[in-house]
């Protein structure tokens, strides 16, 4: 592997965008670009920086185009400009428990529309997706929709979003919808910091200090801060259907990682996610909470790459419980 050994350099070796799907999409690049490519997707509200540099490198490391990029309304990709009004957070998860339309802006699968357009941007005839939380719905859906464009699968503390799924706490979703006191950037940060050690890991082997959670949101509130955007993403969310058909669709070699103490999306989620693949490792782990504590990267890192080079043990997804109905 010493080939694929890189300088312990800070950010990614290209930064730049790209015209997809009519939007402008900010994306990153670690390692070669003749290598299989490696699309990271990140979840609600997050900037292409939640996959922290270090997890980037160590799986460019091992010989992979590694990518990470902002989904659309977020960070430096296209935000969508629009004068109407939309349903709070909590007005829109309470249509959603009534099975009343929630009426988002776009839906998943238009997300999904523009990692497949990036990835043609970037000439990348078929990629291994890694997607975290709403990440990883849409890495689903593209693994569904467009299987030859698919290699691998890993769906990282995500959902099939099945309605009789257990649904996260009313206090954190109410934490979720609360703005910061102002606009300004330690605000932000202060904020974003009290939330992830609300919904993150809290186990002590695990969790990150507040501090430590303070001084990443303030790098993100600096590079970027886009409520109305993380708003309509959060509609986007609500407002999906049950991926289990799609699940079952997929043939491609699949991950699926889930902490047994996450408390927005229980470890049902995980659980139902897995149950519903045909060809599936899963991996549930105890003390994890909602977030990517730089403790368990290298071991992710390791289950990429054993995935990538068919090394995982495969369940058909049917021989694991299905709790949910």
């Amino acid at each position: 592997m010493a080939e694929f050994l890189a300088p312990a350099l800070q950010g990614a070796d290209i930064v730049d965008t790209v015209e997809a799907n009519g939007l402008t999409l900010a994306y990153e690049q670690f390692g070669r670009t003749r290598d299989p490519a490696l699309v990271l997707i990140v979840g609600l509200g997050m900037q292409l920086r939640a996959w922290p540099d270090a997890f980037c490198r160590a799986l460019a490391d091992t010989g992979l185009r590694v990518i990470r990029f902002d989904n659309r309304d977020i960070g430096l990709s296209t935000q969508i400009k629009t004068a109407r009004r939309y349903p709070s957070p909590f007005k829109a998860f309470m249509r959603g428990v009534a099975k009343r339309p929630i009426g988002a802006p776009y839906q998943i699968e238009d997300m999904a529309d523009d990692a497949v357009a990036l990835m043609d941007a970037l000439e990348i005839t078929a990629a291994h997706l890694v997607g975290v939380s709403m990440g990883g719905m849409i890495a689903q859906v593209v693994a569904a929709r467009e299987p030859e464009r698919v290699k691998t699968l890993t769906s990282i503390m995500s959902t099939s979003g099945h309605p009789k799924l257990p649904r996260s706490r009313l206090r954190i979703l109410l934490r979720l919808a609360r703005a910061p006191k102002s606009r300004d950037a330690e605000d932000v940060a202060a904020h974003m910091a009290r939330t992830m050690r609300l919904i993150g890991s809290r186990d002590p082997r695990l969790a990150r200090s507040e501090e430590d959670w303070y001084s990443e949101c303030l790098k993100n509130a600096e590079r970027s801060y886009a409520p109305a955007g993380t708003h309509r993403q959060m509609l986007a969310v609500l407002s999906a259907r049950s991926r289990r058909d799609l699940l079952s669709d997929i043939r491609q070699p699949a991950l699926v990682i889930h902490g047994r103490d996450d408390p927005l999306l229980p470890v049902a989620h995980g659980r139902d996610t897995a149950a519903w693949l045909p060809n599936v490792h899963y991996e549930e782990v105890d003390g994890l909470g909602h977030d990517l504590p730089p403790r368990l990267l290298p071991r992710y890192v390791g289950w990429i790459r054993d995935l990538i080079d068919g090394e995982l043990v495969m369940h058909r997804g049917e021989a694991l419980e299905r709790k949910a109905g």
